[in-house]
């Protein structure tokens, strides 16, 4: 997988399921890699998609909360939804040249509106292992827990 760790809020390793806890993590996925988020809410499950994002570049507790960016999306359907959110997190890295270590996400029906904040990427110091081109429609999934939580995932194209 690229070098890429599997890391549970950045911890190391992957944390067994903890109820509707939120969470976030990595899965196999042939030359990809597969992310994972795990909410209470929809919301906060799209919070932890986007740290699972940073988690393929950096552990994201290394990216210090300097700068918030607004993000806002639109899309027909939640699944498409988080891959636009993934996609727009991606842009905003690469134009901005910044990585993100924490998220706000707010959701009306199948419209989002975010902050990440964030600083600019420091080499030495958030030693990127990949570059994210984008988050694909492969694995797409939306889907509640048994628990009552959620769970949102895709794979990204590294």
């Amino acid at each position: 997988m690229h070098g890429v760790r599997a890391v549970t809020h950045g911890s190391g390793e992957q944390s067994p399921p903890r109820g509707s806890a939120g969470r976030w993590e990595h899965f196999p996925h042939e030359a990809d890699i597969g992310i994972r988020g795990f909410g209470g809410s929809l919301a906060e499950a799209f919070e932890q998609a986007g740290l699972a994002l940073t988690g393929a570049i950096t552990p994201p507790e290394r990216v210090r909360p300097l700068t918030a960016v607004s993000v806002a999306c639109q899309a027909p359907d939640e699944e498409l939804l988080l891959v636009d959110w993934l996609n727009a997190l991606v842009f905003e890295m690469a134009t901005r040249r910044m990585l993100f270590g924490r998220f706000e996400v707010t959701l009306a029906g199948t419209r989002l509106e975010a902050r990440a904040w964030g600083e600019p990427v420091d080499g030495p110091r958030h030693e990127p292992v990949v570059e994210v081109k984008g988050a694909t429609y492969t694995a797409v999934k939306v889907a509640r827990t048994p628990d009552g939580g959620w769970v949102v995932q895709c794979v990204i194209d590294v």
